[in-house]
Order: structure tokens, then C-alpha cells, then sequence
């Protein structure tokens, strides 16, 4: 994001999975925008404090808060501690995922495609339903959810992420609905591949290069000479909560350099 000025200052954010890959690109953005983040992490507690420094280094404000996103007894303590030293929290980040293992649908494990589900889709609705009592008494409040295209292609061997990303969406395009009159901005960004540790194990699952070391292998295969990074998320993240996006709710924005449309993969 090119935009200098601390257009995010006086709001407070939230960024579940918000201190590896995409996740910390969103976090370390939306703290240059001016806004105090919680970075949700559920284990890598090294991630989020790396994640927190990166952002007091460069002058922004952050706080590492620990809690499972599936967990609603977990999240509402979390949201209860948020407020408590940050504010209300007015814009939302639902960015908490997982991979899932490249199984076809006969041979997935029970016990992976609740996980899974639960990870994007449940735990998304859980931080959604803590927030919105107080981000509706905001001047303004914005929840973004990341998807991704496998939400709409539903490759092979991958049911299960689809299945999640494809109801967070159905979340995103329910809520925009529901909280239009609170003045709550609810909007999707869709990612294709993007060059992350998870990115990594998806390409590994989903693809015959399953001893691949880095995405950066695939780098011919995309537009533009280079897999999604991070940043290129983070960018569209930040720009659907800024003033120049007051009019767009209900949106899906597909950041895959444009792929989908060109068919150049």
C-alpha cells in the first residue's frame, strides 16, 4: 500500500492469524495505516511476537493475543482482553487457515474436514458474532474475510479448504446484508497460490511437485512472472478499509493477477 497517510488512526483491528504470511503482511499494513492491531495467533507464539516487533520497529502499535479460532470460549476471552487494552475493535481481519492434506473426498479423515471447516468458516463466524455488538457503534466498522479462488475452481483433491473458504464467503455475503444499516463494511479478498509456508504445503498437496522446496518454482507459471505474495493481499486488504473503499460492501475481490479471467495457467 503506496498510501502515506495514517488513514487507519483512531481504529482499532483485529487480524485473526495475523502473525505469519498473509496474515502478518495485513497486520504489518493495517499498523502502518495507524491502527493498533491484535495479532491473533493459535500456537506459533514466536510468529506473533516477531509479528508485534516488526510493527513497533517501524512505529506502529501491536499486541500478540493467543486463542484458537474454533474455540468460542477462547475468542470471547480474547475479544473481552482486546477491548479491554486496545478498544473496541472496528475492523476485523478473518484470516485464520489451515491446509488441508490433498486427499480425494473417499479418503479424507473425518476428523481433518471439521478441523478444517471449522478453522476458516466456524471460527470466522465466532469473531464476527463477538465484535459486532461494539463495531456497530462505530463510525464506521469493516470485516474482511480471506478466501480463496479454490472457493470457485473446487480442484481435486482439496475438498475440504474449498468447502471452508467457500463458507466463509457465504458468511461475508450474509453479513454485508445484515449489518448494511450499522454501517459495516463486509467484503472478500480470494487469493490465488500465495508464497507462504501454507501456500507451500497446498502446492505440495494439490499437485504433482510434491517434494517442491519453494513456490518460486511455479514463478513461470503465473501471471506477471511471479506466484501472489503476501503484500499483494495485504495491499487490497488495506484499500477495502480506507475511505477511497466507503462505497463497496458485499464485494469479492480476486487478487490472482488475473488468472481467472485470462486463463494465461
Amino acid at each position: 500500500m503506496t498510501e502515506g497517510s495514517k488513514h487507519l488512526s483512531g481504529r482499532t483491528a483485529l487480524v485473526a492469524g495475523g502473525g505469519r504470511g498473509i496474515g502478518r503482511a495485513i497486520s504489518e499494513q493495517l499498523a502502518a495505516a495507524g491502527a493498533p492491531v491484535a495479532v491473533n495467533y493459535r500456537r506459533d507464539a514466536d510468529a506473533a511476537s516477531a509479528t508485534v516487533a516488526a510493527i513497533e520497529a517501524n512505529g506502529g502499535g501491536a499486541q500478540a493475543f493467543a486463542a484458537s479460532v474454533d474455540d468460542a470460549a477462547a475468542m470471547a476471552a480474547m475479544v473481552s482482553r482486546i477491548e479491554a487494552g486496545l478498544g473496541a475493535v472496528d475492523l476485523l481481519v478473518c484470516n485464520a487457515g489451515i491446509a488441508s492434506r490433498g486427499h480425494s473426498v473417499a479418503d479424507t479423515d473425518p476428523d481433518e474436514l471439521i478441523r478444517v471447516l471449522h478453522t476458516h468458516a466456524v471460527g470466522a463466524h465466532h469473531a464476527c458474532r463477538l465484535v459486532l455488538p461494539r463495531m456497530r457503534r462505530a463510525a464506521r466498522g469493516d470485516i474482511v474475510m480471506v478466501s480463496s479462488v479454490a472457493a470457485h475452481s473446487h480442484g481435486a483433491n482439496g475438498a475440504p479448504y474449498s468447502m471452508g473458504k467457500s463458507a466463509i464467503e457465504s458468511l461475508a455475503f450474509t453479513l454485508a446484508k445484515e449489518e448494511l444499516a450499522s454501517g459495516i463494511h463486509v467484503n472478500i479478498v480470494a487469493p490465488s497460490l500465495v508464497e507462504t509456508d501454507m501456500g507451500l504445503r497446498l502446492a505440495r498437496a494439490i499437485s504433482a511437485k510434491r517434494e517442491m522446496d519453494d513456490l518460486r518454482e511455479l514463478d513461470a507459471d503465473f501471471p506477471f512472472g511471479r506466484v501472489c505474495r503476501p503484500d499483494d493481499v495485504a495491499d487490497v486488504v488495506t484499500y477495502l478499509c480506507s475511505d477511497r473503499a466507503s462505497y463497496l460492501t458485499g464485494q469479492r475481490i480476486v487478487v490472482d493477477g488475473g488468472a481467472g479471467s485470462t486463463r494465461s495457467r
